[in-house]
Order: C-alpha cells, then sequence, then structure tokens
C-alpha cells in the first residue's frame, strides 16, 4: 500500500511527542521542526528495508513479479534473473514442484555447496526445491534446484522491491507493517538525539507489531 510521506512523518512525530513527555524535547529550541523532519525523512527508508526484510512472510503484501526467462543448467537446475531493484524473495515456484520457496540461502551458506553436486539427489528435489541468490556476469539471480525436466517453467514468482519515495511523495509499505515502520523510524531518530535507551524501547515494540 502507498503511504503519503507527510502522513508517515506525522504518525512519527506523535510517537515520538508519546515518548518524549518528561523532557519535552520536541517542544523546546534544541530541536527545530524543521530540523526534525529533516531526521524523520531520512530515516523512513532505512527503516522500511529493515522491517520489511525482518517481518515474516504472511505480513507481507503481494510482492511484483519476476522471472520471465528460465536458463538452464545441468540437472534439471537453472537460473533467474532478478530485477534492479530486488530487496527480499516472497515466493518462488516451479511448475513441477511440489511446494514453494519462500526462502533463499546465499552462496556462504552449507546447504549452497550441496547443490554444486553432481549427484542429483544430493541437491533440492521437486519435492524440497531449494533456491540461491547469487551473482552471474548477467547481474543478481535466483538459482533454483531442481525440477524433473527442463520442460518446467515459473509458475509463482514474487518479490519485494527496494523501496523508494517516488515523485508524488509516496511510498509503498506493507500495511500490516505500517506500525513497525512507524516504531523503527522512531527509534532511529531518537538514535540520532542521543536518546538511546527510548530508542531501544521502541525497537522492541517495533519487534512486538510484526508478531
Amino acid at each position: 500500500m502507498v503511504f503519503s510521506i507527510h502522513d508517515v512523518m506525522r504518525d512519527v512525530r506523535i510517537c515520538l511527542d508519546q515518548n518524549m513527555t518528561n523532557e519535552q524535547l520536541l517542544l523546546t529550541g534544541d530541536i527545530e521542526t524543521l530540523a526534525l523532519d529533516d531526521i524523520i525523512r531520512s530515516k523512513i527508508i532505512d527503516a522500511v528495508v529493515r522491517v520489511h526484510c525482518n517481518a515474516p512472510t504472511y505480513l507481507l503484501e503481494e510482492g511484483h513479479n519476476f522471472g520471465d526467462a528460465i536458463f538452464w543448467n545441468d540437472l534439471e537446475s537453472g537460473w533467474v534473473l532478478l530485477p534492479n531493484d530486488f530487496m527480499r524473495l516472497i515466493e518462488f515456484e516451479m511448475s513441477d514442484w511440489e511446494r514453494a520457496v519462500f526462502t533463499a540461502i546465499s552462496p556462504t551458506d552449507p546447504a549452497y555447496a550441496l547443490q554444486r553436486q553432481r549427484v542429483k539427489a544430493l541437491r533440492g528435489t521437486a519435492q524440497k526445491p531449494v533456491c540461491a541468490l547469487s551473482s552471474r556476469p548477467e547481474g543478481k539471480v535466483l538459482e533454483f534446484y531442481s525440477c524433473k525436466s527442463e520442460s518446467a517453467y515459473v509458475s509463482r514468482a514474487q518479490y519485494l522491491p527496494y523501496p523508494t519515495i517516488d515523485e508524488n511523495e509516496g511510498i509503498d509499505i506493507c500495511q500490516r507493517c505500517y506500525t513497525a515502520v512507524v516504531y523503527t523510524i522512531a527509534s532511529l531518530v531518537l538514535i540520532t538525539l542521543g536518546e538511546s535507551e527510548k530508542a531501544s524501547a521502541l525497537a522492541e515494540l517495533s519487534k512486538s507489531a510484526l508478531q
């Protein structure tokens, strides 16, 4: 869902006011309103990235599609090119798999070495598929292991893009993650203002909002 940056900033200011009532830092000349708004705005993208990357899959909205073209390797494994704005995998499934993959491993994961084995039985299978985020000369890719045959096609492939503020001052935030994003922005602002204890409390509230 696209939220107005100005609405996000308003909600963060409300959150900060509620957590700074004793010192009333936000009502003094120590922090000018314009300067505070600049700080809040500068933390929005960072907060959305943190929350979207840590949120459980069931809190995420339907993502963007990818995987139009398949490039095959040996033993019915292959890869698809990832979009330039790829941030997190939501779901990937080949047509002959019995289940989808929601989390991809990295080349540093011990399980990745098994996917390079010549023996197909040691790799991911149609019953227990494996996906890995990797890089090729063509760019970032999602490798998949393995299919029953090369006649398989991508049946579902969705991802979350890296957040940006659009020309209309809007930003796409998963609706069920919005509260956690507001808490995270407020926490990052308080760190900037030197209020580490209150920042930690808001960070914990953000985690609770994702449960």
